[in-house]
């Protein structure tokens, strides 16, 4: 199926590795231009390794998103060196999970900043230059944490869930300019993330990393955790134009975890 995103020029944050890097994979297979951007340098040349070997060709822009002026700067040069931004995938950014004996305001503060401001410092340049040209797609990729409170995860459940405000505020305020925003919430997904998460859970709860998994997966209807190439796929859609009635949507991808209408 032609999902209509070949040429498109399609920015992706936190390309370097997990779901970014598998939405880099999964647009350059359908012939778009991809720029990938991490604070890592060597993170993104290690995913520009990683996917040369595959034959596809990522373009890298290393910046801090959690600095607006940083965010402002690489969006620009990418205009500038590849034209205008077609889409963007928001996946940079990670909250920390923190047991509540941990957690105080410098935490709550980096959760904020490590998550949310960094979408929002991408989003801020990019939509209204899309807005001024009558199209372009968002997709921020956020997570269910921002439904579903986990005491291991106040801050950045909140920041997720001011995300996902923002994020349909946006797609009310630009609907009629031609842009579309949307988010994909992702439950426990096989990343790097989900080791983290349950290292914090051990430490809060005093049980084993492997007892914690077995629980958290024997919660899930679908019986296992998601790939990121499965969150990808929906990232696609997404952004194409078969999803072009489509905005202002946040689609849970738990697995059937989460049973709420």
């Amino acid at each position: 199926m032609d999902l209509g995103l070949t040429g498109r020029v399609v920015v992706i944050t936190g390309a370097s590795k997990g779901i970014g890097l598998a939405c880099a994979a999964a647009f350059l297979r359908e012939g778009a231009t991809v720029v990938g951007v991490s604070r890592s340098v060597e993170h993104l040349q290690a995913a520009r390794r990683q996917l040369q070997e595959q034959g596809l060709a990522l373009h890298v822009e290393p910046a801090d998103l959690a600095d607006s002026v940083a965010a402002q700067v690489v969006m620009e040069r990418i205009e500038d060196d590849h034209g205008p931004i077609d889409v963007l995938v928001n996946c940079a950014g990670a909250a920390r999970r923190t047991p509540p004996a941990e957690l105080d305001a410098q935490a709550l503060h980096a959760s904020m900043q490590a998550k949310y401001f960094t979408y929002m410092h991408a989003i801020d340049p990019v939509i209204r230059r899309m807005a001024a040209r009558g199209r372009g797609a968002i997709v921020n990729v956020v997570g269910q944490g921002g439904r579903q409170a986990n005491p291991v995860h106040i801050g950045g459940g909140a920041a997720n869930a001011a995300l996902m405000l923002a994020s349909v505020g946006y797609a009310t305020a630009y609907a009629g300019k031609g842009v579309r925003v949307n988010v994909i919430n992702p439950g426990m997904t096989r990343t790097g993330r989900v080791q983290e998460g349950l290292e914090a859970s051990s430490r809060a709860t005093g049980k084993s990393k492997d007892e914690l998994l077995a629980a958290q997966v024997e919660e899930i209807p679908l019986g296992r955790i998601a790939e990121p190439e499965e969150i990808a796929n929906v990232a696609l859609f997404l952004a194409s134009p078969l999803a072009s009635y489509v905005t202002g949507a946040v689609i849970p991808m738990d697995g059937g975890k989460t049973g709420a209408i």
